[in-house]
């Protein structure tokens, strides 16, 4: 089973600081589990919301993505991962500054480079976003 930390995990993603979203990730039996700790002021929650910080549905997403990167990491040889698609997203309860999201998810289907993934996010093990992110994987 592979695990990366933030440091490893850059070797296979083109996100940087602001946008990494991700600290650790580590393959498990069925998927892949993920983790995130939201700083306490992060840019995105400055104007949402003053005086209750919550982070955005889109970069809730974005955790849950970049947190299923090791699901297919090998595959990133020389290619990049875009969104295809999202679906069945739905958001349960709001992630705050301070706060670490777990992402689990795993592969739900592929086809050539195209790759869906079932993914949640929970906080506290209660969950706050969960969906299906279709990838597409093209070339560098």
């Amino acid at each position: 089973m592979v695990k990366m930390n933030r440091e490893e995990l850059q070797k296979w993603m083109p996100h940087r600081d602001p946008m990494l979203l991700i600290d650790s990730s580590e393959q498990v039996e069925d998927g892949v589990i993920s983790r995130y700790t939201v700083p306490d002021d992060p840019y995105y929650t400055r104007g949402h919301f003053p005086g209750n910080p919550i982070v955005p549905g889109v970069i809730l997403c974005e955790i849950m993505a970049q947190g299923s990167v090791l699901l297919f990491y090998e595959k990133l040889v020389g290619r990049l991962a875009l969104y295809a698609g999202m679906d069945k997203v739905r958001f349960k309860h709001s992630v705050h500054p301070g706060d670490t999201v777990v992402v689990r998810s795993r592969i739900s289907s592929t086809r050539g480079m195209f790759i869906s993934v079932q993914a949640e996010a929970t906080v506290n093990e209660m969950l706050c976003a969960s969906g299906i992110l279709s990838f597409m994987l093209v070339e560098n």
